[in-house]
């Protein structure tokens, strides 16, 4: 599953859902959100023809584990899923679901165990934080061979084209100002 949309937005509150709703992508990552939510965003966002991925890590009341991965898919049928665990991958790939690989770049030694767990769960897609920093996007995906997502701490648009040219497939972001440059909204960047 390969994406061609370079920004994607991330709403962490209803507005900004609607926001995203309104926008011309397709594809938007819900971040913060409640169980009870779920159920309405997911009807919204069919009807707006948007595909969405979850942060299962961050759907309050919600355990983050293979089980609740298994009832997010059946229940309903995200275009993916975002975490830091290990189980929460595997159980979206057997599922068929897009695999987000959430890694934090905090020191040397996160990192080198960043690499083990990607080892393991060979996700779809690796979302680096902070993002900000080109040249680890740069290594990081040198290591591993998989697309990356950078999100954290962009804010720019020079930056968004900073974590593109690294090599990023794609920027995840919950500012809004970004949501509107339309020079990375094509696939041809």
């Amino acid at each position: 599953m390969l994406l061609n949309q370079k920004i994607l937005p991330a709403s962490s509150n209803m507005k900004e859902f609607e926001q995203f709703l309104e926008s011309p992508f397709e594809i938007g990552v819900m971040l913060e959100v409640h169980i009870a939510q779920l159920k309405n965003i997911n009807a919204m966002a069919k009807r707006y023809g948007k595909k969405m991925i979850y942060h299962v890590d961050m759907i309050q009341g919600l355990k983050s584990d293979d089980y609740s991965t298994e009832y997010l898919c059946q229940e309903y049928k995200p275009y993916g899923l975002i975490s830091t665990k290990s189980s929460v991958i595997l159980k979206a790939k057997q599922k068929g679901v897009l695999a987000v690989q959430r890694v934090f770049l905090i020191d040397s030694h996160a990192l080198e165990k960043s690499y083990k767990l990607i080892e393991k769960t060979r996700p779809d897609y690796i979302e680096v934080l902070p993002g900000a920093m080109p040249w680890m996007i740069k290594e990081v995906k040198e290591r591993v061979n998989i697309p990356i997502f950078a999100g954290g701490l962009i804010r720019t648009a020079n930056e968004v084209k900073n974590a593109l040219d690294a090599g990023a497939a794609a920027i995840t972001t919950s500012k809004r100002g970004l949501w509107e440059i339309t020079q990375f909204q094509d696939s041809d960047t």
